[in-house]
């Protein structure tokens, strides 16, 4: 079946004039977004995300963790509410789709309903959460993990590049630092959790499908590591005699790859994308590096493995150069996997679109990842040219957009009628 002959329930035409708008808050070149978290263009673009909500009927509110959460009423407003979720905030360098596609998505799910006449039976919120990215501050899912009450003390020191701490760039936001607790979902207070993202992948693009069911997240490793050396004149200092910390990093940062590609049928990946040099001249010997860590695998004994040789490695580079090290954890999760409930919901719903939809699992985490730890969850992939993302290249048509978000509202529209599974 042609997607153009389809009749959608949802609105396309808002939904795209909606994407397209938020695109212009932050935008770089012709087609990239920086919008980092907690920063004045994160905070405009939850405005108008939040005049969209109550544009669409819904109670709109800001809460301490900088999660914008917009809230359609239920016939039980006590009931265990359906959220419907992802992001607003993007990489430095990132593009218009990734998280907004799920945020306003949801938003279309809910306004449809209320267009249809429609009140569910349990309250159906609608989440942009706060800083799903992590790269400003190192760390990631802080308002999914906030809400649950997962969130580390610690995280609101962390600083930025201007050393500005995220307790700063929360108070600055219009949030109060001191006040997280009263944000916290109780527990059981969250039924379900569902969401849309582009698939960020080459698979569907490859296989020449627009949507396809998520099966499981991967499970992400992060740290940071920093060795420390001794820094001295880059001109007088012999070669046998130096503790170059950047020397001990790259042979790190090479293990990482090395290790990740171990195993070319695995879906196992290693990156090192942040690193910092101190006291970062041309002519001194760096004296420390502070790098980040990110393995991930679906596979929990595998991505084990890997870790414990990875450990050997970064101990073996210090030995080596004369190093000092730490590693700091920042976030370890296991893989997910999506409610066999709520994935039978998407393929009966898929099927009567006319699509067999696939399930494939999802390598990059998101907010269901912090969600699925307190409810069951389900994801729709829509696929995205060439598998780029995080990359102003980013692209996703709005016609697969569409039918995705057709697809979440199937499914809400399922979930907010029944009891099953709830």
């Amino acid at each position: 079946m042609n997607v153009k002959a389809r009749v959608l329930t949802i609105n396309e035409e808002r939904l795209r004039k909606r994407i397209e708008a938020l695109a212009q808050i932050g935008k770089i070149g012709e087609t990239g977004v920086c919008r980092l978290a907690l920063s004045p263009e994160d905070r405009a673009g939850v405005e108008l995300v939040r005049s969209w909500m109550e544009e669409a009927g819904l109670s709109a509110r800001l809460d301490h963790f900088g999660n914008l959460i917009g809230r359609l009423a239920g016939q039980n407003p006590a009931a265990p509410v359906l959220m419907i979720g992802s992001h607003i905030d993007s990489q430095p360098y990132g593009g218009r789709y990734d998280g907004v596609i799920g945020v306003l998505g949801g938003l279309e799910v809910a306004q449809t309903l209320r267009e249809q006449g429609i009140v569910p039976k349990q309250p159906i919120e609608v989440v942009a959460f706060c800083d799903e990215e992590g790269c400003r501050f190192q760390k990631g899912l802080f308002g999914s993990k906030g809400i649950l009450g997962q969130f580390d003390p610690q995280d609101l020191e962390r600083t930025d590049k201007s050393g500005v701490t995220r307790r700063e760039a929360l108070a600055a936001f219009g949030c109060d630092p001191e006040r997280l607790a009263e944000s916290v979902y109780p527990a059981g207070s969250i039924g379900a959790y569902l969401e849309l993202h582009i698939e960020q992948g080459p698979v569907l693009d490859d296989a020449n499908e627009p949507i396809g069911i998520v099966s499981a997240i991967s499970g992400p490793l992060w740290w940071t590591v920093e060795l420390t050396g001794f820094a001295g004149h880059a001109g007088s200092v012999p070669m046998p005699m130096r503790k170059d910390a950047l020397v001990g990093a790259a042979k790190v940062i090479l293990a990482v790859n090395e290790l990740a590609r171990l195993d070319p049928e695995a879906p196992t990946v290693g990156t090192v994308g942040h690193l910092e040099v101190f006291p970062d001249s041309r002519n001194i010997i760096p004296e420390r590096v502070r790098f980040s860590v990110d393995l991930r695998d679906i596979d929990l004994v595998r991505r084990d493995e890997r870790e414990k040789a990875l450990r050997e490695a970064i101990a073996r580079a210090a030995a080596e150069g004369g190093l000092q090290y730490t590693i700091t954890e920042d976030t370890n999760s296991d893989p997910r996997y999506c409610a066999d409930w709520i994935k039978a919901i998407m393929h009966e719903e898929s099927r009567a679109l006319g699509i067999s939809a696939r399930e494939l699992m999802s390598g990059p985490f998101h907010d269901a990842l912090a969600l699925s730890y307190v409810c069951d969850y389900g994801m729709i992939f829509v696929r995205c040219k060439d598998g780029i993302s995080h990359n102003p290249q980013e692209f996703s048509t709005y016609e697969d957009i569409a039918l995705g978000t057709e697809l979440l509202y199937k499914t809400a529209l399922r979930m907010s009628g029944t009891n099953s599974g709830m």
